[in-house]
């Protein structure tokens, strides 16, 4: 991989990363905010169901579907930095018309999709553009520490946005909090705006698109360990979505519980993801990655059941207590195979690598959203969680079924496609 020119030192010496942690800072705080807003408003303001608040969940994650592998092919052909900033500012706009819309008493359950699909799409471009920016920015040798940093910060934005996001809506209405969501992108783009390294320049075009998209797609599913964490991710992300699709109905049509209750439910998650991320090197260094890696997905299986009890009473604590659990494996996962993954792919691949494992793992999550609307609307919100909890208890096996469940380390060396 090609080294960064950046000096030795912690990552937080260098003022490139630390406006590059600003800007996400920014952006992942609003994020969490709007990811609860959005559906509230669409439930509060709008009288959505089980099934449209299902739509709009899908509506936010299927571009991954639809440009995913494209939109990593044409990443790796261009500078990665201005695509994230033009990505913050769309998000801007769109996410600003709904709080506009609301205010002027035209606001329509069709803008929210639209906004959710629009923002999906820029969010394609974005995440991909970022994850390959990321280890031109600080090298190989401070990739683990790098996304250690920003998986807590992410991490430790839902522990303060969704709690911030839950008083907002109680307080001031949802689309209020959009509102602070559309600002903090325009926040984003102009600390990226301010880096000042060089990015280098992009590499030169392949002969077409659709073999750059199937090098990519063959390096994935050629690679033992980035294939094995792929299934895993996309397991995990189906049955977290399921889940969460159908809280915000759940939180306002059982007794006891409000918008402000599930934002303290979605805090408990963050607080979880905090704390797997901030220890994530530490237990690699003790345990070995790849025996962490299998330790936190087996155990959190006796934790699922609880979910599905979430009430408005004791229910509440318990069902907390196990999306707790759930989210310290995901911060810790987060860590340990981003890093490992943008480690083993030549920089060449890394745009798309990347959406390879965005476009199956965010792929997921919108047949995830679409399952959790069409369960809820036909059988019941309660039967989703079920349906969630159960995905979850069997996403382990593709870890436990292969050789990484008696290895101490992840196995080093870059793939070849």
């Amino acid at each position: 991989m090609t080294t960064s020119t950046m000096p030795g030192g912690p990552v937080f010496t260098d003022a490139g990363f630390r406006r590059l942690f600003a800007a996400a800072t920014a952006s992942r705080l609003g994020t969490s905010i709007g990811q609860l807003a959005l559906p509230l408003t669409a439930v509060a303001a709008l009288g959505a169901g089980p099934g449209q608040v299902g739509v709009l969940a899908t509506a936010g994650t299927l571009a991954f579907l639809l440009i995913g592998l494209p939109a990593g092919a044409w990443v790796d052909r261009v500078r990665r930095r201005p695509v994230m900033v033009a990505a913050d500012l769309l998000r801007a706009v769109l996410l600003g018309s709904v709080p506009l819309a609301w205010w002027a008493g035209a606001l329509t359950l069709n803008q929210l999709y639209a906004v959710a699909l629009l923002c999906g799409a820029a969010t394609v471009f974005f995440d991909v553009a970022d994850q390959s920016y990321l280890p031109h920015l600080v090298g190989p040798g401070r990739l683990t520490a790098a996304n250690t940093a920003l998986v807590s910060m992410d991490a430790a934005n839902q522990l303060a946005g969704r709690g911030v996001g839950g008083l907002l809506v109680e307080l001031l209405s949802a689309p209020v909090a959009i509102a602070v969501d559309a600002l903090s992108f325009i926040w984003s783009a102009l600390c990226l705006r301010s880096i000042r390294r060089p990015e280098p320049p992009p590499g030169t075009a392949r002969a077409g698109l659709g073999r750059d998209i199937a090098e990519g797609v063959r390096l994935v599913a050629r690679h033992p360990v980035l294939r094995v964490f792929t299934a895993e991710g996309a397991l995990t992300n189906l049955g977290c979505q399921i889940v969460m699709t159908m809280l915000p109905v759940l939180f306002l049509q059982e007794p006891g519980l409000s918008p402000l209750w599930l934002g303290a439910f979605l805090t408990a998650g963050g607080a979880g993801s905090l704390l797997g991320s901030a220890a994530a090197r530490r237990l690699a260094l003790r345990l070995g990655e790849g025996r962490l890696i299998l330790l936190t997905s087996v155990g959190i299986v006796p934790f699922l059941p609880l979910l599905p009890l979430l009430d408005g009473g004791a229910g509440l604590w318990a069902a907390g207590a196990a999306w707790t659990a759930l989210t310290v494996k995901v911060g810790v996962s987060n860590v340990i195979k981003v890093s490992y993954r943008q480690r083993v792919t030549p920089d060449r691949l890394l745009g798309r690598v990347g959406a390879t494992m965005r476009f199956l793992l965010t792929g997921a999550l919108a047949i995830g959203a679409a399952a959790s609307g069409l369960v809820g609307e036909l059988i019941g919100v309660r039967a989703a969680l079920w349906a969630g909890a159960g995905v979850l208890a069997v996403s382990c096996l593709p870890i436990v079924c292969s050789p990484l469940r008696t290895s101490r380390d992840l196995p080093a060396g870059q793939g070849t496609a």
